[in-house]
C-alpha cells in the first residue's frame, strides 16, 4: 500500500514523516530541494536522528534525461505519482506530481 508524502512547490522542504513499513513505524526525515542548474528536484533521507541515509536522489521517473533516475533506489519503493512528465518542474511539485512510498508487506 503506498502512503502519500504531502509536498508544495517551495523550493527548500523539510519533512519529519512517520511511515509504516513491514508492520512497523518508520520515522525519517526529508529534505527536498530543487536545482536551478539541473532543472529537477533532488531529495535527501535522514533518519530520526539526522543521520544522512541517502543524498541528493533525482526526482526524475522517466527517460528524460537519460534513464529512470528513482527507480535506482527502487527498493526503497519511492515513487512520484505523475500526471504526464517524467519530472516535475520547479512548480508542479506537490500538485501534477505526489511523492508516493510503497510498504513491502501486502
Amino acid at each position: 500500500m503506498a502512503q502519500i508524502i504531502p509536498l508544495s512547490n517551495a523550493p527548500n522542504q523539510t519533512l519529519s514523516v512517520a511511515l509504516n513499513v513491514d508492520g512497523a513505524v518508520l520515522r525519517l526525515n526529508l529534505f527536498i530541494t530543487y536545482s536551478e542548474m539541473a532543472q529537477y528536484w533532488l531529495m535527501s533521507i535522514f533518519d530520526s536522528r539526522n543521520n544522512l541515509i541517502l543524498s541528493s536522489i533525482p526526482l526524475i521517473t522517466g527517460s528524460w534525461p537519460a534513464a529512470n533516475l528513482l527507480q535506482q533506489q527502487g527498493y526503497l519503493k519511492i515513487n512520484l505519482g505523475q500526471v504526464q512528465d517524467d519530472y516535475p518542474t520547479a512548480s508542479e511539485l506537490g500538485s501534477g506530481f505526489l511523492l508516493l512510498w510503497g510498504d513491502t508487506a501486502q
